[in-house]
C-alpha cells in the first residue's frame, strides 16, 4: 500500500503540471494581493481535487458504457500526454485577459490548467486499473496529497517566482515535460504488449 501511495502522489503531482499551472496562475492573478491569491488558489484545488475524485471513481463504468478496453484508451492517453510533454518543453505563458467579476478558479484554472484533456486519460485508466476498495482508497489519499502540494505551490507562487524567476519556472516545466514523456511512453507501451498478448 505504501509503494502505492507513493507511486501514485508523485505521478498526480506532475500530471497536474504543478510549475505550469503555477505560472498561468500567476500571469491570470497580476491585480490580485497575497490575501486575495490565497483565497482563489482554495477555490482552485477544491474544484480541482473534486473534478479528480470523479473521473478516479467513474472510470471503469466510462469504459463499460462506451464499451472502450482499457488497453486501447491507455494509448490513446499515452500519446496524448506524450503531446502534453512536448507542450512543455517550449512552454508559451501569456496574461490572460478577462472581464472583471470573472471566477477563473473552476474555468480555466483548475479545468484545463491543471486538468487537461492529458490529465483525464491517465486518471481514467488508473480508475479502472484499481479494482478494491482499499486501493481505491490509498489512490485517493495519494491524489489529495499531491493537490495539497500544488496548493502550497500556488500559495507561495509569488515568492517562488521571485526567487527563481520566469526562467526557473521554464527550467523546471521542462523537467516536468520529460517526466511526462517517460510516463506516456510507459502507458503506450503496457497498452501495445497487453493489446497484443489479448489478441493472440
Amino acid at each position: 500500500m505504501l509503494s502505492l501511495f507513493t507511486e501514485t502522489l508523485l505521478k498526480y503531482f506532475f500530471l497536474t503540471t504543478p510549475f505550469f499551472a503555477l505560472s498561468m496562475f500567476l500571469a491570470m492573478t497580476p491585480e490580485l494581493n497575497t490575501a486575495e491569491r490565497g483565497r482563489l488558489a482554495n477555490r482552485v484545488i477544491a474544484a480541482a481535487w473534486i473534478i479528480t475524485i470523479t473521473l478516479f471513481m467513474f472510470g471503469q463504468l466510462i469504459f463499460r458504457v462506451f464499451g472502450i478496453s482499457v488497453d486501447a484508451f491507455r494509448i490513446g492517453a499515452g500519446a496524448l500526454l506524450f503531446l502534453s510533454a512536448v507542450s512543455l518543453m517550449n512552454p508559451k505563458v501569456k496574461p490572460v485577459e478577462r472581464e472583471d467579476g470573472d471566477d477563473i478558479a473552476v474555468v480555466p484554472l483548475a479545468m484545463p490548467v491543471i486538468i487537461g484533456p492529458a490529465t483525464c486519460g491517465p486518471l481514467l485508466v488508473l480508475g479502472a486499473d484499481i479494482g478494491d476498495w482499499a486501493s481505491r482508497g490509498v489512490a485517493v489519499l495519494a491524489m489529495t496529497a499531491s493537490l495539497a502540494a500544488l496548493w502550497m505551490i500556488l500559495r507561495v507562487g509569488a515568492w517562488i517566482e521571485q526567487r527563481l524567476g520566469k526562467k526557473g519556472l521554464a527550467i523546471l516545466m521542462r523537467l516536468t515535460g520529460l517526466i511526462l514523456s517517460a510516463l506516456s511512453a510507459q502507458m503506450i507501451m503496457t497498452g501495445v504488449v497487453a493489446f497484443l498478448s489479448a489478441s493472440r
